[in-house]
């Protein structure tokens, strides 16, 4: 049969060669200057903060992973196809099957080289890219730290398997795939150059291949003996038991022996394979690999599953009584919650309608009570519309949609405060305000803290409900001194995920660029206001031109070469979310989705948490991080970000860290130096974390136990709260965390709530984060667990059990409740009209000494005009079936308890608008512009007739619940009609003063 002649290669033409060339050329100059780009200015980034030991640690990491595994893969890959070409046979049998492979020979041998090469660089390439993502991994390996506590079944230090074992698996997991890619690359090479010959007579190998492919599968078979080997350590993570995590009783008695023996017929046919090297024989190693493989089989799967169906199902929570026990342990240890202070509470009360008695006692624990004196009114999850409309002061500032809660202490009396900055918010800029000079050098900070009393509103007329600002204003003033109140870094500075930069500093010679604030009593006059010249260390300087050229590549921006606005003197300010800050300092921490400002020291400084996590903690549950830690309120607006939905099952609030707001230094403190994950990435990142000594008295004072954290805790406490592992497994007691109630159509978890109060059996109030805990399918209240934040006791969690067989009232019995009272379901009837709409606040839990639980509610009423905000008109308590509803809290807690419990509560819960600090935007003699606080069109102008308009709107929604409450009709229909008519004066106002504010002169642009 005569030979086909070899099929020509197609070539190109060297117009085609040239064109091709130039478009690579420039595909990988552009991609080369991009990389070389981010690189640059993440540097500078790191530069700035002085955390380049975490930039280069990082990189020299992934390079050395990137190196090793490309290396190894992809060299001795082509180590293996060389050797299999090297000792390819000289003379080959003429057969079809040799023919038809020839013209492969013929067209592979002239470029072997190449492909040999193109195969290893490709397989490198790919290998590299993969290992380098694991640079933690290999960093928690190098730097391993011992628990100090050992697993129950190998009794090895916990540490083995958080650090150590997931690089074995790493590391086995490459050596399994360069050894298969070997294999398969030499079969392919002895194939086509004749060494393997399928259906060739007579020998079906050549002897170079036989000795190298018996090698490359004794290799790969010891690797599976490897496996197994640590396949008995991973045991510790099976979920066999179904309801708890760890070594199960057939994985101890069943899987772990057929491991073991797994390990050993591996071994053996690993060496039957190299034994063929010598024998010239696969009929051993064949038969050696079918033993191996049944052995998986029978011993691996069929033996356990045998052991699982006839001996561990017919009396599950026998047999696994003492592999649950290890679970609940190293679970409490794992989540930190071994050392809760359980307490059995009201365990004497029926939890039905409270008797006179009942209340009577809790009276007698009320009176002079400091849980009383803090009763938290303003909810910071409605308030943000309130604050942008009487603080906001300029359309270019804005507030978080989530405010925070934190606590000061002021002439020697601690209180909680609801608490904002006044940041920049590019996206309410109006168009003439939106040039890159003006978004970039003008608008480029916020101005202002502002704090208001938690547990009180301010009362008069026209104002009534509305925070009491003891802080606030610009510039700002109040009871907390502020020394340094621009805000150069927040929350509003990253916009939808793209960062918001600005260019500071402004040229030797010129005037101040940057807009600090208008002057107090000013106009929107463009004349009338503070300019400012950053003078802080914050932002990377760009005073030559190969950083502008770089910052100009970066963000596409030719400004940055051509505007006069960059100068010498520039710096600028990007990666400005001090979340993302932390981030990026310390990728190795997760971060708490809540920062919140604090005045520290005079400064206005972001503090956040950072948690250390872990997937690999021996016997512990694991948990979805993301999923365990949403909430109703998760992610819903600015001021928290939900947390990636990582797996972990070990978690530590190990570090504290703080961002300041006007030169964005970030400082991490090791605030759990006993951590070993902490201690693990402090040996491998050495000098980026402070000791928490170096903590100044006035942060800890205002650190607070973190939300996630405690959200995963609360969690792990609906089950692992329960000692017995019959019970445990049966389900017996299990707790759920509640739906927020005050959503209506929600079944979102509630979110837990900060607040000031005393905790049953402590002598004074303390800063706490709370959560109620339903019994399990049922609205029942179970359990009241409490964090304290308080830095003599901080961390310390307490859980109040109430009496399992009771039907004490849940978050959403309670509300029902409240709202099913006649009085109050009247109300919403008549706030919930076409204008205006009730709002709920916070339900929030309280115990109240050893007397039951309390449940307070604040109630709002928001007009239903486009730029209205809600102000606070009710209150409604709960104490076991009895309702309060009043216009303050004392008067609801009289309704409740009887006259004089209320005379706890300061001013009523109210304050005239002169107890402390002003209530009112700040008086102009023109109009001032402040962005919609409800996300309407437009801006609100605040001037003399719209005041006069909002003072209408609120008399009037004070009139119909007066009204309400009395039950006269025809004062409520007039309520109802003035409400309508100064809502109709609002709009007015707002059109006449717009059009107004329209012919003012545009803000500056340089």
């Amino acid at each position: 049969m005569a030979m086909r002649p070899p099929v020509p290669v197609p070539t190109l033409s060297r117009r085609a060669k040239l064109v091709i060339g130039v478009i690579a050329v420039l595909l990988v100059l552009f991609t080369v200057i991009g990389t070389l780009t981010n690189v640059y200015v993440d540097y500078l980034w790191f530069d700035e903060t002085g955390y380049t030991e975490v930039f280069w640690t990082e990189i020299q990491t992934r390079a050395l992973l990137f190196a090793v595994a490309g290396l190894a893969t992809g060299g001795l890959v082509a180590l293996a196809i060389h050797l299999a070409y090297r000792f390819r046979p000289t003379f080959r049998p003429m057969s079809l099957e040799q023919q038809n492979l020839e013209r492969y020979r013929q067209s592979i041998e002239p470029r072997r080289t190449l492909v040999l090469v193109a195969v290893a660089v490709v397989l490198g390439l790919f290998a590299g890219f993969t290992a380098q993502g694991s640079w933690e991994t290999w960093l928690q390996f190098r730097n391993a730290t011992d628990f100090g506590t050992v697993d129950p079944q190998f009794g090895l230090d916990n540490g083995f398997f958080v650090f150590e074992l997931p690089f074995y698996r790493l590391a086995l997991g490459f050596a399994f795939a360069i050894a298969v890619l070997a294999l398969i690359g030499s079969l392919l090479t002895h194939y086509v150059f004749g060494g393997l010959r399928l259906q060739t007579p007579g020998q079906k190998l050549s002897g170079a291949a036989r000795v190298q492919l018996s090698v490359l599968l004794g290799v790969f078979v010891a690797l599976k003996a490897v496996a197994y080997w640590l396949d008995r350590y991973s045991t510790v993570y099976s979920d066999r038991g179904g309801v708890f995590t760890g070594a199960s009783y057939t994985d101890v008695n069943a899987l772990l022996p057929a491991k073991t023996i797994l390990v050993f017929v591996a071994i053996i046919c690993a060496i039957a394979f190299f034994a063929n090297i010598v024998v010239r024989n696969f009929a051993l190693p064949a038969a050696s690999l079918v033993l191996l493989m049944l052995s998986s089989l029978v011993i691996g799967v069929a033996y356990p599953a045998i052991v699982q169906q006839f001996v561990v199902r017919p009396t599950p929570d026998e047999r696994e009584a003492p592999y649950i026990a290890r679970a609940i342990d190293a679970t409490r240890q794992a989540y930190d919650i071994a050392d809760v202070q359980y307490v059995n509470y009201a365990q004497d009360q029926t939890g039905d309608s409270a008797s006179d008695a009942d209340a009577a006692q809790a009276a007698a624990e009320l009176a002079g009570s400091p849980t009383v004196e803090n009763i938290r009114l303003l909810d910071p999850n409605v308030l943000a519309p309130t604050f942008t409309a009487l603080q906001q002061i300029r359309n270019v500032y804005g507030f978080p949609d989530r405010l925070d809660v934190d606590r000061y202490s002021v002439d020697g009396v601690t209180q909680d405060y609801v608490v904002a900055v006044r940041e920049l918010d590019q996206s309410n800029l109006s168009d003439n305000q939106s040039s890159w000079i003006n978004r970039h050098t003008v608008y480029t900070h916020g101005n202002g803290f502002v704090a208001a009393p938690a547990n009180q509103v301010s009362s008069g007329s026209g104002e009534g409900g509305q925070p009491n600002f003891t802080t606030g204003n610009l510039p700002t003033t109040g009871n907390i001194p502020v020394d340094e109140a621009r805000i150069y870094y927040g929350e509003l500075l990253n916009d939808n995920g793209t960062d918001t930069y600005s260019v500071v500093g402004a040229a030797d010679g010129e005037g101040p660029r940057e807009f600090d604030r208008p002057e107090s009593g000013s106009s929107d006059d463009d004349q009338d206001q503070v300019n400012f010249t950053y003078d802080g260390s914050g932002g990377v300087s760009i005073g030559n031109f190969f950083r502008q050229l770089t910052f100009a590549i970066y963000y596409r921006e030719r400004n940055f070469i051509l505007s006069g606005a960059v100068n010498d003197n520039s710096r600028v300010m990007y990666v400005r979310d001090p979340l993302d800050r932390v981030e990026k300092a310390a990728p190795f921490l997760t971060v708490d989705g809540d920062p919140y400002p604090a005045v520290v020291d005079g400064r206005v400084t972001w503090i956040l948490d950072g948690y250390t996590t872990s997937d690999a903690f021996p016997y512990a549950e694991q948990m979805e991080l993301g999923e365990a830690t949403t909430d109703a309120l998760t992610g819903t607006g600015t001021g928290t970000t939900a947390l990636p939905n990582d797996t972990v099952n070990y978690v530590r609030n190990s570090v504290k860290a703080t961002v300041d707001a006007y030169t964005g230094q970030v400082t991490l403190y090791a605030w759990d130096d006993e951590d070993p994950v902490l201690r693990t990435y402090m040996q491998a990142f050495p000098g980026i974390i402070e000791p928490k000594s170096d903590m100044s008295d006035d942060l800890v004072a205002h650190v607070r136990y973190p939300e996630d954290l405690f959200k995963l805790q609360r969690d792990i406490l609906t089950r692992y709260h329960v000692d017995d592992a019959g019970d445990f497994y049966n389900q017996n007691d299990r707790w759920r965390i509640p739906d927020d109630p005050t959503i209506g159509g929600t079944t979102a978890a509630q979110p837990p709530y900060y607040i000031l109060s005393q905790r049953p059996g402590d002598s004074g109030a303390t800063f706490q984060l709370t959560s109620a805990l339903n019994a399990f399918q049922r609205e029942n209240l179970s359990a009241f667990v409490s964090a304290s934040a308080d830095p003599a006791t901080y961390g310390e969690l307490q859980v109040l059990r109430l009496p399992g067989n009771t039907p004490y009232q849940g978050p959403g019995q309670a509300q029902n409740a409240m709202t099913s009272n006649n009085q109050v379901r009247t109300d919403l009837t008549l706030f919930d009209s076409d204008n205006s709409r009730a709002v709920f606040g916070n339900l929030l839990t309280l115990p109240i000494g050893d007397a039951g639980l309390l449940y307070v509610e604040p109630l709002y009423v928001q007009s239903a005009a486009e730029n209205s905000f809600p102000l606070l008109q009710k209150v409604i308590v709960n104490y076991q079936g009895r309702i309060g509803y009043g216009d303050t809290l004392a008067e609801s807690l009289d309704q409740v308890f009887g006259a004089g419990v209320g005379d706890s509560v300061p001013d009523g819960g109210t304050t005239a608008p002169d107890g402390g600090g002003s209530t009112t935007p700040p008086t102009t003699s023109a109009p001032t512009t402040t962005a919609p606080p409800t996300g309407g069109g437009g801006d609100v102008v605040v001037d003399s007739a719209t005041a006069q308009a909002i003072a209408a709107i609120q008399q009037a929604l004070q009139d119909l619940a007066a009204a309400n409450q009395s039950g006269n009709f025809v004062a409520i229909g007039q309520a109802q009609q003035a409400l309508a008519d100064a809502s109709a004066a609002f709009e007015a106002a707002q059109s006449a003063a717009s059009a107004s504010a329209s012919s003012a002169p545009a803000s500056p642009t340089g």
